[in-house]
């Protein structure tokens, strides 16, 4: 990795910097904006269950799981378009 320019290390930074940002609002909704808005989310249905109950419950743990995911990808394919990607064993 000491042969990447500095430019290339700060273009990698700002796009690992802004699928951070992407990946803290999608966080930040699933964790509180949905359970602040749990009450009015009763008035629908998923599955036989309350809304607002199903996400707090069950919805956010898995949107979690699929974030962390998607990161983890996004973030290899990123590390690969600018040469700083792990090598495999």
């Amino acid at each position: 990795m000491s042969d990447v320019s500095a430019e290339t290390l700060a273009a990698h930074w700002a796009k690992t910097k802004r699928l951070t940002m992407i990946v803290l609002a999608i966080w930040f909704v699933f964790s509180y904006a949905i359970h602040w808005f749990a009450d009015s989310l009763n008035s629908m249905s998923f599955l036989g269950f309350p809304l607002g109950y199903y996400m707090a419950a069950q919805g956010s743990l898995f949107i979690f799981v699929v974030l962390i995911w998607w990161l983890a990808r996004s973030q290899e394919k990123i590390d690969e378009e600018f040469g700083v990607a792990e090598e495999d064993a």
